[in-house]
């Protein structure tokens, strides 16, 4: 049963980060004072990554967007209307995408970053079920506004990072896609996101891992394998946190040898104790709320016994989680928390579609850019996650990959049966001169 722990409250980190009221630049690095705590950990620890410094190197891609400004764009606040809406996606998403076999985790603000970029080239119904999957009521103009403001509330200081990027790679050959003016630069504006031109070739792929490497700082080193002929563009997101708890775990007291009940039976495991003030409950579970500095804070939730996890996630509709943060009690909790780390990966296409985004799969996206070879459709949403929680903080990371492709055109067929006299030649390829020529009048 505590394995279900385990599950939910690392899947439920980044949900509470969508969630969480306060507020990151896109891809700005901005720091902002932290929150002063006290501290009773090992200070020579540290749980961050080696830092990924320096201008992303790019081997066969153009950056067009380098040294341009996006334009300013519409203020709009988070709202009652917002928050729902994304409480809403966020938690449907995650029923759809989890697997009750092992550790998972989404991001549902990285799922929705990447697909509202994609949703500024639809249109017809493909944009309506977008926008109805994504906003609700919302349209996605508004929505567009409504996450610029969120995204770039988000705060990011050293202490406690958050730090988004997007980036839109297209395949530079008009025979195959036209991309158009006004779509990349509603994403530009809305969404900070870089665009580069790319051959498409294994140099994009380099490329592309490069920059997911780059913005997660190496916790997620690859989202692409290879190109297809048929795919005409990438449209990613990309998230890194990296948080110090506000009173951090002593090494020596606070972090002791215990087990962990999982679905594969008993396990050795370092448990991590404290003393929280924040008490989650419902009928079915109860949990509690650990701070990160500055802004951020790790809610895990444990079914009661006689439930299980899967049974406990299924209860939760809408805004369940938001009202579970917001109505913590101010309690003195005995925690423990054990240390882990994994990655997840899974693709969105079938959980999307369970969701109602149907049409975006066919096509839809002549907001996009045109392709003479037919019409323009999403033929993947590739998802990675990432998470390590020691005694020191929390690092995770997030990428959502959404590949659009062209249809192929249908195979020319002709049928050509010898079945009367013919004409044939043998024929000198380097000139097309033929060596011989002659004709079949009867088969002996």
């Amino acid at each position: 049963m505590k394995k279900a722990l385990l599950k939910l409250c690392s899947a439920l980190l980044l949900i509470s980060i969508l969630l969480t009221s306060a507020g990151c630049s896109l891809d700005n690095g901005t720091d902002t004072p932290s929150e002063n705590g006290q501290t009773n950990g090992d200070p020579s620890e540290s749980n961050k990554a080696p830092v990924y410094s320096g201008e992303l190197e790019l081997t066969g891609s153009v950056d067009l967007m380098k040294d341009v400004s996006g334009d300013s764009t519409a203020a709009r606040p988070a709202d009652d209307r917002f928050i729902y809406s994304q409480a809403a996606f966020g938690l449907n998403l995650f029923k759809k995408s989890i697997d009750n076999e092992k550790n998972s985790l989404i991001s549902p603000l990285s799922v929705m970053l990447a697909l509202a970029m994609t949703a500024n080239g639809a249109e017809g119904e493909t944009l309506a079920e977008m926008e109805a999957l994504l906003g609700g009521d919302i349209p996605i103009s508004e929505l567009n506004e409504y996450l610029r403001t969120y995204t770039s509330s988000l705060p990011s200081s050293e202490k406690a990072r958050l730090e988004i990027a997007n980036s839109i790679w297209f395949r530079d050959d008009e025979k195959m896609i036209t991309v158009k003016d006004s779509f990349l630069k509603n994403n530009a504006n809305y969404y900070g996101a870089s665009v580069y031109k790319a051959p498409f070739d294994d140099s994009t792929v380099k490329d592309i891992n490069n920059w997911v490497a780059h913005k997660t700082e190496g916790m997620i080193t690859d989202i692409v394998n290879e190109i297809p002929p048929l795919v005409v563009m990438h449209i990613i997101n990309a998230i890194c946190f990296d948080a110090e708890w506000l009173s951090p775990y002593n090494s020596e007291y606070d972090v002791l040898p215990g087990s962990f009940h999982g679905l594969s039976g008993e396990s050795d495991a370092e448990l991590m104790w404290s003393e929280e003030g924040r008490f989650v409950s419902d009928d079915n579970a109860r949990g509690f709320i650990k701070k990160y500095k500055n802004g951020y804070s790790f809610m895990a939730i444990l079914p009661n016994e006689n439930i299980s996890l899967s049974d406990y996630i299924n209860t939760l509709e809408g805004d369940d989680l938001v009202k579970l943060y917001k109505n913590a009690a101010y309690v003195n909790v005995n925690a423990a928390l054990p240390k882990f780390k994994y990655e997840y990966s899974v693709s969105l296409v079938d959980s999307l579609k369970a969701l109602g985004m149907n049409k975006a799969f066919t096509g839809g996206f002549g907001n996009l850019g045109s392709s003479p070879l037919g019409e323009i459709f999403i033929s993947n949403v590739s998802h990675k996650t990432f998470i390590e929680v020691n005694n020191m903080g929390t690092r995770a990371a997030a990428v959502t990959d959404i590949e659009m492709s062209v249809e192929s055109c249908p195979p020319r067929v002709e049928n050509v049966v010898l079945d009367r006299p013919f004409l044939y030649a043998i024929v000198d390829d380097a000139t097309g001169l033929p060596i011989f020529i002659g004709t079949l009048l009867d088969v002996q």
